[in-house]
């Protein structure tokens, strides 16, 4: 089976890998509002090696002053992760991520006509020259290069194809194609990357926005059709609506796409609550894979059939990503929940009679309060039970 099938059991061919770039740093503090102190920029990138992304972008150097000091300072943690800056394509942006001493560079420059036309006024050759120029130098000083064609989305794909091709020939090591407004869907992004790959054999890193809740599939949908690399963020954070989630995308290939990248993928949550901290973006409770509410239970058809085989509601465990199931008592719980509910955390083991009892009351209680109850109220209940009242 080809890279490009599109089964149910799909899979790499053999000794392909599938590389994660994480842009928190980078994209996920351009978020309107966002700024991450030093320190906080430094601790992501330590939490991001000990997860074992590929590559961090760990920001841009012609900012100069404290973004280059900790630039500088992520690199001299010594990772294994490739430490990569970001920088528009201009030979003097290139200088000062040498000076911070990075082993990679994303050298980014628009390839739509809307954006060339209006943002840098310009023509698609110049465009052509200016990134090949830039792609030229950051060669020549022995640099791994990745080339952002910005608005991918919504470029020519012969003008595009033609620009992967120069950068191509230039010596880039990778096309990274850019969503940059998220008006990807699955079947264009496959269309559009296998496309590119056909035509050019470059290797293409997916960079997707999620403007149309779409991010995370169409970077998956650009993995199908060959793409090697996906960009990511931490928690989906980045601009407007954000970028593909690091969590989702990770977990999404290792369980829809049977790509294990053997991370350590246990410090999922607690990622997720220190950059939803350091952010001052809140962490949803219903966030995919990392959200406090994804394996807490109350339904009792849900409840019953977990509390028989955890795989009949889960795909995979919670504390493969750091997290513990609960077993959430309220309106629409069972009485198998509730007897499960007072055997293994309050060592108490109730008739079929009492459980039906309790449930009744807790049912009624729920309803009242509009919430699910805690164990102090469910205990209430009990000792009214036991009492006869």
């Amino acid at each position: 089976m080809t890279r490009s099938s599109m089964s149910k059991d799909w899979f790499l061919e053999e000794g392909a890998k599938i590389n994660i770039v994480d842009t928190t740093l980078r994209d996920g503090e351009q978020t309107a509002g966002v700024v991450f102190a030093n320190e906080e920029k430094i601790r992501i990138a330590k939490y991001l090696g000990e997860i074992g992304v590929d590559q961090i972008e760990a920001g841009i150097p012609v900012m100069g002053g404290h973004e280059k000091e900790c630039i500088k300072e992520i690199v001299r943690l010594g990772m294994k992760s490739s430490i990569m800056a970001w920088n528009r394509a201009v030979i003097s942006d290139i200088k000062e991520s040498l000076d911070c001493g990075v082993d990679a560079v994303a050298i980014s420059i628009s390839t739509s006509d809307i954006h060339i036309e209006h943002k840098l006024q310009t023509t698609r050759q110049d465009v052509l020259n200016r990134m090949a120029d830039a792609v030229k130098f950051a060669k020549d000083n022995n640099l791994y290069v990745s080339v952002n064609a910005e608005d991918a989305s919504r470029s020519n794909m012969e003008y595009l194809t033609e620009f992967a091709l120069i950068a191509k020939h230039c010596g880039a090591d990778r096309l990274r194609f850019c969503d940059t407004v998220g008006t990807l869907t699955p079947l264009a992004a496959f269309r559009k990357i296998k496309t590119l790959i056909d035509a050019v054999g470059i290797k293409v890193e997916m960079h997707t926005h999620n403007d149309f809740g779409m991010a995370t599939a169409n970077a998956l949908s650009g993995v199908y059709a060959g793409a090697d690399y996906v960009g990511v963020t931490v928690n989906g954070l980045g601009e407007r609506a954000g970028n593909s989630c690091l969590q989702e995308v990770v977990m999404g290939l290792k369980y829809l796409m049977n790509v294990d990248l053997a991370y350590n993928t246990t410090l999922f949550r607690e990622v997720a609550e220190y950059v939803a901290v350091a952010s001052g973006r809140a962490l949803s409770v219903s966030k995919p894979i990392v959200g406090s509410g994804i394996f807490a239970h109350e339904s009792g058809i849900h409840g019953d059939g977990v509390l028989k085989n955890p795989l009949t509601y889960e795909v995979f465990s919670p504390e493969e990503v750091g997290l513990e199931r609960q077993m959430v008592i309220g309106k629409h719980s069972g009485s198998a929940a509730i007897r499960s509910k007072f055997t293994k955390e309050y060592f108490i083991e109730l008739s079929n009679q009492e459980s039906a009892e309790i449930l009744e009351r807790v049912r009624a209680m729920s309803i009242r309060l509009k919430r699910s109850l805690f164990d102090k109220e469910l205990m209430y209940i009990y000792e009214e039970l036991k009492n006869g009242r």
